[in-house]
């Protein structure tokens, strides 16, 4: 069968964006989460910065490099047959030559989409012309490439804290929309989980909207209905993950019994399975 190639990849999760009913993505952090996620049968897989970070020692905020988020990127990338968006978090730097340079990696590792965010750790939030020119250089870059990367413009516009609720809303719908007059695909707007917010920003942004799913944010169908085209669980999964983990362990150390794991265990042929399938 004829491999897929890249560019046909950005094409289909692109066209995820626009056709049929909300996307939705759980978010990876290595190769066996990400082939858990696929065999459940979704049609994209994304990564998730904050828990490639944990993973490997590091908190998240771009801590870790960029060459070390890359490489689990590739080996997620190289492993699953569906597309791939890696959340890049701030392109790991702050110019447009930056944000290229994290374009052409993300490429290299044989994903077809990206999150690049607005947001600094000192709790900013990036000039708008800059971010508008960090995602020129994002998309100039794919088309030298002959990849359509489809960019996921983040802003963070709601961890403001100084501002209210209302000009947090007001600048994040204003920022949104220059993201995608500067070209991005899909706008990415976290930290909103109450109905009403977040279908107004689906009515106000001139786009696609992604929105971080999972407690306490409505469900799925509910999401869907306010207008959100694009539904990620960014960190949920991980932090529910280790608090299995965490559940588990005490449970074992305390009483020196199974049973928060017992009916979830995969049976160890399986994830063999999964990890290198049969061709």
């Amino acid at each position: 069968m004829r491999q897929t190639s890249q560019r046909e990849q950005a094409e289909t999760f692109r066209r995820l964006h626009r056709e049929g009913g909300i996307l939705v993505l759980p978010n990876a952090w290595d190769v066996i989460t990400a082939r858990v996620i696929e065999s459940a049968g979704f049609a994209a897989i994304a990564t998730s910065s904050a828990g490639v970070a944990w993973a490997l020692g590091y908190a998240d905020g771009e801590r870790i490099s960029r060459g070390e988020m890359l490489a689990v990127v590739r080996r997620i990338a190289s492993t699953v047959r569906v597309p791939v968006t890696a959340d890049m978090e701030a392109g790991y730097g702050m110019t447009p030559e930056a944000a290229a340079e994290t374009a052409r990696g993300v490429i290299a590792a044989g994903a077809v989409g990206l999150n690049l965010e607005d947001g600094t750790n000192d709790g900013r939030l990036v000039d708008v012309a800059l971010h508008q020119d960090r995602i020129r250089a994002m998309r100039e870059t794919g088309a030298a490439a002959g990849v359509p990367l489809v960019i996921n413009a983040r802003t963070d516009a709601f961890e403001v804290k100084e501002w209210s609720p209302s000009d947090r809303l007001t600048a994040a719908v204003r920022r949104a929309n220059a993201y995608r007059a500067a070209g991005a695909d899909c706008l990415f707007v976290p930290h909103v989980s109450d109905a009403a917010t977040i279908e107004r920003l689906a009515r106000e942004i001139e786009g696609p909207l992604n929105v971080i799913a999972g407690p306490p944010a409505p469900t799925i169908p509910e999401l869907e209905r306010l207008g959100v085209k694009r539904a990620s669980l960014g960190p949920r999964l991980v932090q529910a993950a280790l608090g299995l983990l965490r559940r588990a362990a005490t449970e074992l150390r305390e009483r020196g019994t199974y049973d928060t794991f017992t009916e979830l265990v995969i049976p160890f042929t399986e994830v063999q399975r999964l990890v290198a399938p049969t061709p």
